[in-house]
């Protein structure tokens, strides 16, 4: 994934995001908490994944996003 410019709009940043060749292969994508929220709002970016039916999981400060709408499975 490309760099991105120090100030981008929320549409341009979800845009980018959702674009991304995992997304679209039903993969993975992980982002920092601490930009979602700085950059979009995690109100925001939680409709967002919702809205495309994906889920999502918070741990150590990142934002984990299946890009699929399979079933999460947590393994101890």
């Amino acid at each position: 994934m490309t760099s991105l410019p120090d100030t981008i709009s929320p549409e341009k940043w979800l845009v980018h995001l959702f674009s991304a060749k995992s997304v679209a292969e039903g993969g993975t994508v992980r982002r920092k908490v601490s930009d979602v929220e700085r950059l979009i709002g995690r109100e925001r970016f939680l409709f967002e994944i919702r809205r495309r039916g994906y889920r999502v999981v918070e741990n150590a400060g990142q934002f984990i996003v299946f890009c699929n709408r399979e079933p999460i499975y947590v393994l101890n």
